[in-house]
């Protein structure tokens, strides 16, 4: 498949308004997140000869992606160690299962975290991209952690990696107009069960990249409540239309299945944005680049990470937590910023007052911001 080049002409775009603003007087308030993936994980050499990868260019792609390991859940192999092609129907019951199991683990570590019990839980949105079911999500985990009957639910499906931000601008959306009542969403991709082995590149870039993970926050709003976290002070989305194929999930005729696709310029489109997408969510609040003393951006790939970076004008540190998270994980889809904001929490730096940015990127081409203060 060929791919065009993507001008990002942002000087002609109209620039994207933070309006998801909660104007009650009470924010909503990120108290817990926690994380899960599967039991395995595997470097990207053990990958290359797992698989028997010889061409030189694909093995380049996987060595110097920035990876060193990802979980994972592999296809089952042969007698004779051939790894088995699975079917759509077989990859959308991996996507079942390891959603449900990872997104459950997820839940529970967030709500020990938030110092609360699965009773507790009033709202569920649950974000995926790596699969379609229905009833989603939200409607097994009800059954599966028995969460309450009369729990409020939402399954975001199909956004990518910038639903996460999607998810929880709902969700602290949903704490503001229920003060007092805790509110979780948790992604949960399992980005195994969208892999097309065929040895091309299209499919080389996407298999070197994902890996499986799920990540759940939970928010709460007034209503009395004193536990500790950051109050999400904002939101903004910019959707980059001119680039709305270079990130894809569609059906493969040749082989039968979904197949994710990624345009080589997204880096540098996505890069291209970045900065007016700050722009935009800091404006009216006195706040400059500077002055946000945390950021947390989405683990997209090194060429993402460092295009963002230096249109920014941030530093390594800055991004320390996004390189580690694609370094030891991978890109993990809509789950991967709070894997990187799971890590700036245990480093224990954080100050009241200090502000923080969260940035997701994905299809549409699209990015999120939200403006956090501690």
């Amino acid at each position: 498949m060929t791919s065009r080049v993507i001008s990002p002409s942002s000087d002609q775009m109209p620039l994207a308004h933070p309006e998801r603003v909660h104007h009650s007087r009470t924010k909503a308030r990120i108290v817990g997140v926690g994380t899960a993936v599967p039991p395995e994980s595997y470097s990207q050499q053990e990958l290359l000869d797992l698989f028997d990868v010889r061409d030189p260019k694909i093995r380049g792609v996987f060595l110097n992606s920035a990876i060193d390991r990802r979980f994972l859940v592999l296809p089952p192999r042969t007698p004779d160690g051939a790894v088995v092609t699975e079917t759509q129907g077989e990859l959308l019951g991996r996507h079942r299962r390891q959603g449900v199991d990872m997104a459950a683990r997820a839940i529970r570590s967030t709500l020990e975290k938030a110092n609360a019990t699965l009773a507790d839980v009033r709202h569920l949105c649950c974000v995926t991209s790596t699969g379609f079911l229905t009833p989603g999500f939200s409607a097994l985990l009800v059954k599966e952690l028995g969460l309450r009957p009369d729990i409020s639910r939402l399954d975001v499906v199909g956004m990518g990696c910038n639903a996460g931000l999607n998810g929880m601008s709902a969700t602290t959306g949903w704490a503001g107009a229920h003060p007092g009542d805790l509110a979780l969403m948790v992604c949960a991709e399992a980005c195994s069960a969208a892999y097309v082995f065929d040895g091309t590149m299209r499919t080389s870039v996407v298999n070197s990249l994902f890996g499986d993970g799920a990540a759940a926050v939970a928010v709460v709003a007034g209503g009395g409540d004193t536990r500790p976290g950051p109050a999400v002070l904002r939101s903004t989305s910019h959707i980059i239309t001119d680039a709305i194929d270079a990130m894809r999930f569609d059906w493969d005729d040749d082989h039968g299945r979904f197949s994710f696709f990624l345009d080589r310029e997204v880096p540098y489109v996505v890069g291209a944005h970045a900065e007016r997408v700050v722009s935009g969510l800091l404006a009216g609040t006195g706040l400059r680049v500077s002055d946000i003393g945390h950021w947390v951006v989405h683990s997209g790939g090194k060429k993402v990470i460092d295009a963002v970076m230096v249109n920014l004008g941030l530093t390594r540190h800055d991004l320390r937590h996004t390189t580690g998270v694609l370094r030891d994980y991978g890109n993990l889809s809509s789950g991967s910023f709070l894997f990187s904001y799971a890590r700036l929490l245990d480093e224990g730096v954080v100050r009241p007052g200090d502000h923080g940015v969260l940035m997701t990127m994905g299809p549409g081409s699209t990015i999120e911001a939200a403006l956090l203060r501690y």
